[in-house]
């Protein structure tokens, strides 16, 4: 296997540095879902001065605005970042969405929100291909699902803390809630210019170096990308299962509060909570698993994902049919568990399948297909909760997921442990 050669802007990159990437990105993945997922649990305080928001369906409109535009920028962030710097892209992107977040905390019209989730989507849409892009260039095949993981636990912690969004309107108002979350990204916009640096992996693919790669024209990248069957079915595999993902982010609260009779101050952390911690352990257990078995076995982070994707198909049945605290809180459990063993190891699987030159255009179609399929789900959630079948729905998914696993065992078949080496 050949070692990957690296360049790299200011001083040389020990063996610190590369963790030190994942641990300054650990926080902007933080405030990327910190600052979408509290309008999830803020909806109560707001719905009193936004009339609108009193509608679920208005309500799960509003929550696909962002997904729609979202999903649609992912593969244009993805052609970015293959090309241009992902540092500045990082760091333009934070201070955006942050400043979106502050604003939200002026909004006084449904009309605003809705321009103001738009531009949000925009802006958040341009920082996860860069920065998974980015985490892999800086972490070989040996660790770099534990590397993912450990980022993806980010975007858990702030799917946590945004549960606290009701909590903390109901203390103070959901319009400081806004503003100060908007004020702390803004800040740390600031922290990232000083400290993180771009690297990016010169070893020959297609042919090409690496630097030569990034300067084929955009169709021809694309092509390539496009021609490679494996990489469909990526497509396929990894939309699927964001079904009952982007469900669990924008509804279990609802679905909590309406299982166990309970508002949804109580509600909201107690799901996203339950759902962050669990996945945190998923990915750490599921990052830690598929970097062994991976240096034995071509497949073996395609088996890792496959165990969390089996985990999520009886959880989502107790979800949607349970009704006791230990039913719901269960399931949940087991539900992060899994996803977090799943998510874990979508960028290692890529990294398997597509060049490194590709990688962030390839995460970015697949964002897009996820995201579409989370802006359905979340639409279709909506209607279902106005209709009092949240829970039936919720449980119909785990039978999606299942399709989802068969494809992934059936077809993912890799012939390399990194297609760069």
């Amino acid at each position: 296997m050949n070692t990957a050669v690296q360049e790299h802007t200011g001083p040389a990159v020990g063996k610190r540095y590369p963790w030190v990437v994942v641990g300054l990105l650990w926080v902007v993945a933080l405030l990327n879902y910190l600052d979408r997922q509290m309008l999830s649990t803020m909806k109560p305080a707001m719905q009193g001065d936004i009339t609108e928001l009193q509608s679920a369906t208005n309500f799960g409109y509003l929550m696909a605005i962002f997904l729609w535009i979202y999903g649609l920028m992912s593969p244009v962030s993805g052609l970015i970042a293959d090309r241009l710097s992902r540092k500045w892209l990082i760091v333009g992107s934070l201070f955006v969405w942050s400043g979106v977040t502050f604003l939200m905390g002026y909004a006084t019209t449904f009309q605003q929100l809705c321009w103001l989730r738009a531009i949000m989507g925009v802006s958040e849409a341009l920082y996860i291909p860069a920065g998974l892009s980015l985490i892999a260039d800086y972490h070989p095949s040996r660790t770099r699902s534990l590397a993912v993981g450990i980022h993806m636990t980010g975007l858990y912690m702030g799917q946590a803390l945004g549960g606290f969004g009701a909590t903390l309107a109901d203390s103070y108002s959901w319009h400081t809630t806004f503003r100060t979350f908007g004020l702390v990204g803004i800040v740390y916009a600031g922290v990232l210019m000083l400290t993180l640096r771009e690297i990016r992996t010169q070893t020959p693919a297609n042919g090409l170096s690496g630097e030569a790669a990034r300067k084929m024209p955009t169709w021809k990248a694309l092509r390539l990308l496009l021609t490679n069957a494996s990489f469909w079915v990526l497509l396929v595999y990894f939309a699927i299962p964001s079904l009952p993902g982007w469900a669990t982010k924008n509804w279990l609260p609802t679905l909590f509060a309406s299982s166990l009779n309970i508002d949804m101050a109580q509600a909201g952390p107690l799901s996203t909570i339950t759902i962050a911690f669990s996945s945190f352990l998923g990915v750490i257990v599921g990052g830690l698993l598929s970097d062994r078995w991976a240096q034995t076995n071509l497949r073996g982070r395609i088996y890792t994902s496959a165990i969390g994707l089996g985990l999520t198909i009886p959880s989502l049945l107790l979800l949607g049919f349970g009704q006791s605290l230990g039913h719901v809180v269960g399931a949940a459990f087991c539900f992060g568990f899994g996803f977090g063993m799943f998510d874990a190891n979508n960028m290692p699987i890529l990294c398997q399948l597509v060049p490194a030159h590709s990688r962030a255009t390839a995460y970015g179609l697949m964002n897009m297909t996820g995201v579409f399929a989370g802006a359905f789900i979340t639409n279709w959630l909506g209607k279902s909760t106005d209709a009092g079948s949240l829970g039936r729905d919720f449980a119909l998914l785990s039978g999606v997921v299942l399709v989802a696993l068969l494809i992934q065992l059936y077809a993912l078949r890799p012939k390399a442990v990194d297609l760069a080496d």
